[in-house]
């Protein structure tokens, strides 16, 4: 580059070999975003999704221990929706919202359909070893397939969905809602950290990447 790289430049390196599994090339991203901007979690965030997708928990937990160490704390994830002018928000595994039963089941019937559809769940950028079974429950569960789900059992059929969250979408939140958006005939506009999400019969307008 002509220039010098800057943090952003760095930043979008490291997402992108997050996208292609480069690890080397990743590692190297984050070394250099480290020295930029050692308070950025998501920097430790993406670099451990690499390291999780490739099987290597001990470098996975050495950078946990890491962002600890340096007192680097990751901002919780959580999505919200408006609905009758009510906001309803969400976090991942959320039991509280009093129509929790009807969410979690409208989430199950999701599940089977995207499944009969040729969804796979993406557990490569789980962050936990642990079994396949326990990494797809935990997915599922994520705070904007529960505010989506809330949606779709509370809007009339046909209706668009606007969901907001506070950070980036995961990669099998995005791949399944292009599913969802086709299964339930939905428009589904999600806002994230980075950039609006239009939703529209199985295809999102980021072309996935973002």
């Amino acid at each position: 580059m002509p220039i010098e790289p800057t943090a952003d430049v760095w930043g979008a390196l490291l997402a992108s070999c997050r996208i292609h599994g480069n690890m080397w090339l990743g590692k190297l991203a984050a070394e250099r975003l480290f020295k930029l901007r050692p308070d950025r979690a998501g920097t430790y965030v993406a670099l451990s999704n690499i390291y999780s997708a490739a099987g290597r928990w001990d470098e996975a937990a050495k950078l946990r221990r890491l962002m600890n160490d340096r007192g680097v704390k990751k901002e919780p994830g959580y999505s919200w929706v408006q609905v009758k002018n009510m906001v309803h928000t969400f976090s991942v595994g959320d039991i509280s919202h009093p129509q929790i039963e009807d969410i979690y089941a409208m989430l199950d019937k999701l599940a089977g359909q995207m499944k009969t559809a040729g969804h796979v769940p993406n557990t490569n950028f789980a962050l936990h070893d642990v079994d396949d079974e326990q990494k797809e429950r935990t997915l599922y569960h994520h705070s904007e397939k529960l505010a989506i789900a809330f949606a779709l059992i509370s809007t009339p059929h046909g209706t668009s969905i606007q969901i907001n969250k506070n950070l980036r979408v995961c990669v099998d939140c995005h791949t399944a809602t292009k599913f969802i958006s086709k299964i339930a005939g939905r428009e589904i506009v999600v806002r994230d950290a980075n950039r609006f999400h239009h939703f529209k019969d199985g295809l999102c307008s980021c072309g996935d990447y973002w």
